[in-house]
């Protein structure tokens, strides 16, 4: 079994936001963060107790831009709220806290428990380096994923994820998320359901039907595309668990997306290249610091 990090309580790190000269703080906010964003909720949507609780509890089949929407701005609260990043850790928790079920087995699930409520983040984890595999034209190196490792379990610590759910290092996390891919997670409704709401995204309540065909026109290609991003940054073993089919064909043509994407991206002006939280984060960090610099430059 792979090793954990082992923090007696006083020990543990202390919990704290996240700030500059961060991997997090510099690739979370960016608008590729939403291209493996599919495939970790998907990885999520195959871990049992996640599935049966957003079975019954999650409206992301009757409003997905909403729900997804939320997820996003939840997302980058983690990193770019300051102290309200740790406000905001409490409160999914506290949200999470009544989200009990018992699925069709008999088998009681509760979002708190450990292992699932950890899952969430390790998909993160595999979702960053995958994206980055396919959409950074600046690869990450074996000291980089550590890092970036690293900071991802300060982040389970914000979450106060159990220190028994966090291989100690990064190289000790890839054999331990494989397995957990391999052998713990199972083929869910859920899972089945979550690829057709991305494929066929369905109109805002507040969209009159006469204009339903409109906005199926507009978003036939982007739910296209989201699902083509999202099959094909999962892992093998998953697409052959739910039956996916991804041929060489489609690998090639990602990877010619992937490059594109990872070259226009960099290049974007920062508003764009960021989505808004991160970005007014970066500009009010910016504003800090100049501030600061100006406050050190005065005469005494």
């Amino acid at each position: 079994m792979t090793a954990a990090i082992e923090l007696g309580r006083e020990s543990r790190p202390e919990r704290r936001p996240f700030g500059p000269d961060t991997r997090l703080w510099e690739d979370t906010g960016l608008i590729t963060f939403s291209l493996t964003a599919g495939s970790a909720f998907l990885l999520q949507t195959m871990e049992p107790t996640i599935a049966a609780v957003v079975d019954e509890h999650s409206t992301f089949r009757t409003d997905p831009m909403g729900r997804a929407m939320r997820s996003l701005a939840s997302v980058m609260m983690w990193v770019y709220g300051g102290d309200e990043a740790l406000a905001e850790a409490d409160r999914l928790r506290k949200m999470h806290a009544t989200l009990n079920t018992t699925d069709a087995h008999g088998v009681k699930h509760r979002a708190l428990s450990s292992a699932p409520w950890a899952w969430v983040l390790h998909t993160g984890v595999f979702a960053f380096t995958e994206g980055n595999k396919y959409f950074s034209s600046d690869k990450l190196t074996d000291a980089d994923k550590e890092a970036y490792y690293q900071e991802t379990v300060q982040l389970m610590r914000n979450f106060s994820v159990a220190p028994k759910e966090i291989p100690a290092t990064y190289a000790e996390w890839e054999p331990w998320f494989r397995d957990q891919v391999e052998n713990h997670l199972e083929v869910t409704n859920v899972a089945y359901d979550y690829l057709k709401v991305i494929r066929k995204i369905a109109p805002p309540k507040q969209i009159p039907r006469p204009l339903h065909p409109a906005w199926r026109a507009l978003t036939d290609p982007v739910g296209r595309l989201q699902y083509f991003f999202t099959v094909g940054t999962t892992p093998d073993i998953v697409r052959d668990k739910l039956g996916l089919e991804w041929t060489a064909k489609d690998e090639r043509a990602l990877r010619v997306l992937g490059w594109f994407i990872g070259r226009a991206v960099p290049v974007l002006p920062e508003r764009i290249r960021y989505f808004p939280i991160a970005y007014e984060a970066r500009r009010v960090e910016r504003d800090r610091a100049r501030l600061r610099k100006m406050i050190n430059l005065r005469p005494l």
